[in-house]
């Protein structure tokens, strides 16, 4: 790929393009026929260097034959653009082309890759829609074929290759979305010749400073790298050689890591280039995998190795079908990565899931590709385009961990991985119904993060279990996905069902006598509403005030406002209702915090509050216990923290924390801290809201009953 990827960056005329086109490309008179007419449609177009436009096309579709691309692909690369930039029709280009050329080409023009005009400066807010948008498109478009996306990678990366040509500004631009879309895909379709290409040239332009800091120190180090590569290879080839292998059964690659890759080692573990462990890295190609084994035994024979760096990818593929043997070993005074695998292997690495394409190794893609269906079905659930970015995203990049069921099955799962994502891997319904979990026959908790090697088992329950304040502690764009979607249904179900509780109570009639007057007036499907909008609440209530009969029958003098709905504040709590309400508790059951969806339970003339999804709420409905409208406040209370020593008995904190209800203060959140010496208890802090309270006598009730070691505000001036 560097040879060819070279010749590329020399072609400035239609003459030199169309030579090396050729030098990848076996002629045929379908492909002459389309690399004429791209010519000639886009004759007298250029690009913003100088060029003729049409070399764009023929040096793309020159990167898809060497990847091993199709007569339909290599001429859909040669007319991608057509439709997008000429008068050309899509339905002409299928009367000239066939179906399946129009049907990659319609995919294309779908994605519509940002053009220089339209680009938006990376400092705006809406670079993330941006990119999310370019994302979706990309995803969609490949759902029917995957070729779509690796003939939009090449368009990307000779793009790449020519940016140079425009402003810095608009550089910067497009190379952030390539980091962020486009070199992801590559990464997940296998296709690591590009997604390295796509990195290191967006590299050098969206950290122009890191990535010169990195070239500086490689080339001055260049000589002495090179040596210590030289010598670990003789010296790998001299013990090779003694055990038995011939010169032909294996060749040895060298390597640099690429600068991309040294900068995001650099950053996550948060060290220095000097540092960087596997900087040094060669390549051992052999027949067969068995012969892998041997030249891992001949290497760990002669050189010490890190263990904690040893990867064996040919027993456990990964997921978008990498094989290949990782050990790192001492030599001398250098630390080399050693990587091993099959001629196989290797083309499978370097092209993906274009390999099978290239060398012809069997029908179908080897790379599984079911996440693109998961993430098709991602995009149909997500309403909001940021969500399903940022959920896909973890999809498609990231390090992969290799896990078992008790069966012996193997899931690859995103590193840093928890059990639960392993339940919602297996199945969706095991992770709704998961309840609890063992890693290697020891019990968990479901938000354990898993390791290389575990074998999970988890256990279900007969009820589901809507867990949505865990949706950022799970890794997997599936496990997202699929509590945010639970979750919103669930949610709306409830809105639903309090909705007409709420009614029920302040009209005081059967729930029958509700639906029907909602059915009058066609307001059953939105109903929902009303758990959540105060408005909608009035409004409704006044559209339906003139169905009661018992109205004018016991008030038919009085001018009494039997419906009209009231706005009542209690600290951070507000009720919209016809009742008059004393008092607003939290009950301890679940103890939502500020933003959460609650609902209200009224007793008598007090209202107990409640998470939506807390368990006592769904049995509190159930009983048809009368509900009443919540919500929070607007602007949240003032915040204090609390440092207070409670006696090292059982029930203290439980008492403590009634005392609090009892004065209603809102716990945030609550750390224990180290055991004092003499007997005295344990710390704790916690964050508490004061709604309408006066701090100083808070302060002396607590100090009257409690040792109370710091009480301060956390606000500052800006909240």
């Amino acid at each position: 790929m560097e040879a060819l990827i070279e010749s590329v960056k020399k072609c400035i005329d239609i003459e030199s393009s169309v030579e090396l086109f050729y030098k990848h490309t076996s002629k045929t008179d379908a492909i002459e026929k389309a690399l004429f007419f791209a010519i000639d449609k886009h004759k007298n177009q250029y690009r913003k260097s100088g060029e003729p436009y049409a070399v764009h096309p023929i040096l793309v579709s020159t990167i898809i034959s060497h990847l091993g691309g199709d007569d339909a692909m290599i001429i859909a690369g040669l007319l991608h653009d057509i439709v997008e930039d000429t008068t050309c029709s899509i339905g002409e280009l299928k009367k000239m082309f066939g179906d399946e050329v129009m049907k990659l080409v319609d995919g294309l023009t779908k994605i519509i890759a940002m053009r220089d005009t339209e680009l938006i400066p990376s400092s705006s807010n809406e670079k993330l829609m941006v990119s999310a948008l370019t994302f979706r498109k990309m995803l969609i478009a490949s759902i029917s074929d995957v070729r779509v996306l690796v003939v939009k990678l090449c368009d990307r990366l000779h793009n790449m290759l020519t940016l140079e040509a425009l402003s810095s500004v608009k550089q910067k631009r497009i190379s952030e979305e390539t980091l962020v879309v486009y070199a992801p895909i590559a990464h997940r379709l296998g296709i690591s010749s590009i997604k390295n290409l796509l990195e290191d040239l967006s590299f050098y332009y969206v950290m122009p400073a890191e990535y010169a800091k990195i070239d500086s120190f490689l080339k001055e180090q260049k000589q002495e790298l090179l040596l210590r590569l030289n010598h670990f290879i003789s010296r790998v080839n001299e013990f090779m050689l003694v055990e038995g292998f011939q010169e032909s059964d294996f060749t040895i690659q060298k390597r640099i890591k690429h600068y991309y890759s040294i900068h995001m080692k650099m950053q996550r573990k948060g060290i220095s280039i000097e540092e960087v462990l596997d900087l040094l890295a060669i390549r051992i190609l052999v027949k067969k995998p068995i012969d892998c084994y041997r030249v891992l035994g001949i290497i760990h024979q002669h050189f010490n190795p890190l263990i904690s760096r040893f990867k064996d990818y040919i027993a456990i593929p990964k997921e978008n079908g990498y094989q290949t043997i990782h050990t790192t070993v001492f030599d001398d005074k250098a630390i080399i990565e050693s990587q091993i695998r099959t001629y196989d292997m290797n083309r499978t690495a370097e092209y993906g899931v274009a390999a099978h394409w290239k060398y012809k190794t069997g029908g179908g893609l080897n790379p599984k590709l079911g996440w693109l269906n998961d993430l098709k079905n991602q995009n149909e659930d997500i309403e909001n385009i940021e969500d399903f970015y940022a959920i896909a995203k973890d999809n498609l990049y990231s390090e992969d961990i290799a896990v078992f069921s008790p069966k012996g099955d193997i899931f690859t799962l995103p590193r840093g991985a928890t059990v639960l994502d392993f339940a919602y891997e297996v199945h969706t319904e095991v992770g709704l119904y998961a309840e609890e979990a063992y890693i290697n026959k020891q019990k968990v908790p479901l938000l354990t993060e898993l390791k290389n090697g575990d074998i999970v088992r988890v256990i279900t329950s007969d009820e589901p279990k809507f867990r949505c304040s865990w949706i950022n502690s799970v890794k997997t764009g599936k496990a997202k996905n699929a509590i945010q979607l639970n979750c919103r249904q669930k949610i709306k179900e409830i809105n639903n069902k309090a909705a007409i509780e709420i009614l029920v109570s302040i009209f005081n009639a059967r729930e029958t006598k509700i639906m029907d007057w909602l059915e009058r007036e066609n307001l059953v499907k939105k109903v929902f509403k009303i758990s959540t909008d105060s408005i909608f609440l009035q409004d409704v209530v006044n559209a339906l005030r003139k169905y009661p009969e018992s109205d004018r029958l016991l008030f038919p003098l009085l001018k009494i406002d039997k419906y009209k709905i009231k706005k009542q504040k209690f600290q951070n709590i507000v009720i919209y209702s016809n009742h008059n309400i004393s008092n607003v508790s939290f009950d301890y059951c679940c103890h939502p915090k500020r933003g959460d969806d609650i609902v209200g339970f009224k007793k008598g003339n007090e209202v107990f509050v409640h998470h939506k999804l807390c368990d006592r709420a769904a049995t509190l409905m159930l009983e048809k216990e009368e509900m009443i409208f919540v919500k929070w406040t607007r602007e949240a209370p003032d915040r204090y923290k609390l440092l207070v020593s409670l006696d090292n008995k059982k029930g203290s904190l439980a008492s403590f924390l009634f005392y609090l209800a009892k004065m209603q203060i809102n716990l945030v959140s609550i750390k224990i801290g180290s055991t004092e010496d003499e007997g005295h208890g344990d710390y704790f802090e916690m964050i508490l809201e004061l709604p309408d309270k006066n701090m100083e006598s808070v302060k002396e009730n607590l100090k009257n009953k409690y040792r109370v070691i710091d009480f301060v505000s956390v606000n500052d001036a800006y909240k």
